[in-house]
């Protein structure tokens, strides 16, 4: 079984900067696409961003590339979101996520495709 557990949430006003954590705990070696989902009120859950732990490839949504970095310390077991130059449409509930996938090495997927799932750290961003 594989735990996830987010921090780094906050609240900053707009153009700041924050940094989200995953601890990873459990077995998690089948799990190669591991990424950062965020979810506002009243809207869908989307994909931010995601990277492939065997290959290190990395899918970064339009709407915060240049702006949020995802990037992972194998040693410490955790995943990372750098967020720069927030934007209050950036304010929502932030998840890790992990899931295996061997038919591709694309890790962007649905929500629906990822197994497990963090508790989720708000990040609020004002204007």
């Amino acid at each position: 079984q594989v735990q996830l557990v987010e921090s780094g949430g906050g609240s900053v006003q707009a153009g700041g900067s924050l940094r989200l954590s995953c601890a990873i705990y459990g077995y998690t070696y089948s799990r190669n696409c591991m990424g950062w989902f965020r979810q506002a009120p009243g809207k869908e859950r989307e994909g931010v961003a995601v990277i492939n732990i065997d290959r290190g490839s990395i899918y970064t949504a339009d709407s915060v590339k240049g702006r949020f970095t995802i990037s992972q310390d194998k040693a410490e077991n955790t995943l990372y979101l750098q967020m720069n130059s927030l934007k209050p449409e950036d304010t929502a509930m932030y998840y890790c996520a992990a899931t295996s996938i061997y038919s591709s090495s694309w890790c962007y997927r649905p929500p629906n495709e990822y197994a497990d799932w963090g508790q989720g750290t708000q990040v609020t961003v004002s204007s």
